[in-house]
C-alpha cells in the first residue's frame, strides 16, 4: 500500500490480510488441485491471488476497486494463469465468469476462496449458492459474528443461516483476530467452509416466496413466531397462530428457534392456505 500510495477505502469495508499464517489455513483449506478453477472475490492487492495461482490451473480475481484492479495487474503480471475482471461480481453470472478461462485439461467445477468485504458477505453468499452453476466449496474469510450466524447453532439460527444451510453445509474452521488484518477491524474474523449440495437441502419450490416468509417470521426476531409472523406477513394475529397450529409449532417460539425442516413445513402449509395476500 505505501509503494502504490494507497489507503484502504473504508466504503468498500477493504481490511488487507497479512497474516501468513491465516493466509496458509486458507489456501489448506480449499485442498487445491492444479486442475482447479477458482474464483476470488475481492481480490485487493493480490496476496491471497498469488497463493492461488501458484497451487490452481486458474484463477478468476474478480475486484470492483478500479485502483485496486490496475494494480493487481501489475502485482500478478508474472503470473499467467490468473484472469482479472474489474466488475462489480454480483452483476455477473458465476457461469459467465468462467467463460472468461480455457477449461481444457481445468475442472469443470470452480471453487470460491476469497478474503470478503464485510459488507457484501451476505448478497455474495446467495449470489453464489443461488447460482444455476454453484461451486464445489467456498472457503471465506468473514466477519466472525456473521460466521456464527450462518452456522446457526440451536437457538441462535437466523435468516443468513437458513439462506445458506438450505444450500450447503456451513462450518467454521478457525478464527482470525483482527490484527491479522490492515487496517485492523473493530471486531474478529473466521474462516468459514460452506459445502454445498447437488440439490438444496429441501424442496420448496417457489424459493422466493420460501425466503419472503422467512423474512417475515424474523422481522421481530425477539417476538414470538405468532405475532412476528402477523406483523412481518401483514395478516392478523389469528391467522397467524392457524398457519403455525396446522404446520404444528408452537405460537410461543421465536424465529431463531425454528429447524430448515420447520420452516419449510411452514412454507407448505402457507401455500396451501393461498400464499400472501399482502
Amino acid at each position: 500500500m505505501r509503494r502504490f500510495g494507497l489507503r484502504a477505502r473504508k466504503g468498500l469495508g477493504q481490511h488487507f490480510l497479512v497474516d501468513e499464517a491465516v493466509l496458509n489455513r486458507i489456501v489448506a483449506e480449499a485442498e487445491l488441485a492444479p486442475t482447479d478453477v477458482i474464483i476470488e472475490v475481492g481480490s485487493g492487492l493480490g496476496v491471497l491471488t498469488r497463493e492461488l495461482s501458484w497451487r490452481a490451473g486458474r484463477v478468476i480475481a474478480v475486484e470492483l476497486d478500479n485502483n485496486l484492479a490496475a494494480i493487481l495487474s501489475q502485482v500478478i503480471a508474472p503470473y499467467d494463469n490468473v484472469v482479472i475482471i474489474n466488475e462489480d461480481v454480483l452483476k455477473v453470472e458465476p457461469a459467465d465468469l468462467l467463460t472468461e478461462v480455457d477449461v481444457e485439461k481445468l475442472s469443470r467445477s470452480y471453487k470460491v476462496v476469497a478474503n470478503l468485504p464485510y459488507y457484501i458477505t451476505s448478497p455474495v453468499l446467495r449470489h453464489f449458492l443461488e447460482a444455476e452453476k454453484r461451486p464445489d466449496v467456498m472457503i471465506l474469510m468473514v466477519q466472525k459474528e456473521v460466521a456464527e450466524d450462518i452456522v446457526g447453532r440451536p437457538d441462535r439460527r437466523s435468516l443468513l443461516s437458513i439462506s445458506v444451510q438450505l444450500y450447503g453445509q456451513p462450518e467454521i474452521v478457525d478464527s482470525v483476530p483482527a490484527g491479522c488484518c490492515s487496517p485492523a477491524p473493530e471486531v474478529d474474523s473466521a474462516i468459514l467452509k460452506i459445502t454445498p449440495y447437488t440439490q438444496p437441502a429441501l424442496d420448496v419450490g417457489d424459493r422466493e416466496g420460501f425466503f419472503t416468509l422467512v423474512r417475515a417470521g424474523f422481522s421481530a426476531s425477539r417476538k414470538q413466531i405468532g405475532n412476528s409472523l402477523a406483523q412481518g406477513l401483514g395478516v392478523s394475529k389469528d391467522e397467524a397462530l392457524a398457519l403455525l397450529m396446522v404446520a404444528g409449532i408452537l405460537p410461543q417460539r421465536r424465529a431463531e428457534t425454528l429447524t430448515l425442516e420447520e420452516w419449510a413445513q411452514l412454507w407448505r402449509v402457507f401455500q396451501r392456505k393461498g400464499g400472501l395476500k399482502c
